[in-house]
């Protein structure tokens, strides 16, 4: 019998597996130093976990299938160097690597890259789905070595993902052409809001599905992937992103994928408005984490 879901237990979905009978694992990393605009994301994996509560009372209609046979644990928050980006950076490269499948719940966009080295470091480059409004493609951020920005561009030429492997959904901010033209010189399939929005979920889902082939991927979703109006709550937000419903019907479409990981980043509590972004960023690893599910069936 379901507890109701107020008095759900404060981890994410309320699971209490233990992590040595997981066979994935969910983390939070409390940090926002590496951000250009609001801060606030250091808030976010105790306010995802707080809103993935609603989740906790049945199947996923998208696949019928319940996420809590998994199973899952959730392993509570990485420690951080504070004030320090790359002493923090190592620091979450090192208890990333303690884990083979990890979903991450951010903090900004600048830890992707402490995850991607772990991961690379144990089974080399990987394809990456990349949800956002930013191809985050920089080569510094703003005269930083690192920052939410520049994290890809790190990750590309650090030899961390196959860039003709990693396909972006939902760009839409201001970006230097260089940058741009940085991006696809690089092999990077770009797919702007605006040709999602005038697409399908399934059209968006087979070209993901192309590029990406059936080798090991990595799924980044950045918050403001989504249109402020759904995602209120973070950082960088730009208008006419992604609803919610097409972020959704674009994952469900992505079963079968040999996903090796997941992050949730960018949300920034306290902009947001009745939890709605948090409730969004936890519905997308719940999503997740029934993809796994479905895989596994």
């Amino acid at each position: 019998m379901h507890a109701p879901t107020f008095a759900v237990a404060p981890s994410f979905l309320g699971t209490t597996t233990a992590p040595d009978q997981a066979r994935l694992c969910i983390a939070g990393v409390p940090f926002d130093i590496g951000v250009t605009n609001r801060p606030g994301a250091r808030f976010a994996p105790l306010a995802i976990r707080h809103a993935s509560r609603m989740l906790t009372d049945g199947d996923n209609p998208g696949g019928w299938v319940d996420p809590m046979g998994l199973p899952f644990a959730d392993v509570g928050d990485f420690a951080i160097a504070l004030g320090d980006i790359p002493e923090s950076l190592r620091l979450i490269e090192e208890q990333a690597a303690a884990y083979r499948h990890l979903l991450t719940l951010g903090g900004d966009h600048t830890i992707t890259l402490a995850l991607l080295r772990a991961l690379a470091r144990r089974i080399g480059p990987v394809g990456l789905i990349h949800f956002d409004a930013h191809v985050d493609t920089w080569p510094d951020n703003f005269g930083q070595v690192y920052g939410h920005g520049s994290v890809f561009h790190h990750a590309i030429t650090e030899g961390l993902v196959d860039p003709a492997r990693m396909v972006q959904i939902g760009i839409r901010s201001p970006v230097p052409r260089s940058v741009w033209d940085w991006t696809e010189g690089k092999g990077v399939t770009i797919l702007s809001a605006e040709a999602v929005h005038e697409s399908s979920p399934q059209a968006v889902a087979e070209t993901i599905r192309r590029v990406v082939g059936d080798r090991p991927v990595y799924l980044s979703f950045d918050i403001d992937a989504l249109d402020p109006s759904q995602a209120p709550g973070t950082g960088t937000p730009e208008v006419a992103g992604l609803f919610s419903w097409q972020a959704l019907a674009i994952l469900r479409r992505l079963a079968g994928l040999d996903f090796v990981g997941m992050d949730v980043v960018e949300v920034s509590p306290a902009y947001d408005v009745a939890e709605i972004t948090s409730l969004a960023a936890a519905t997308l690893a719940w999503q997740y984490l029934s993809l796994l599910m479905q895989g596994k069936r």
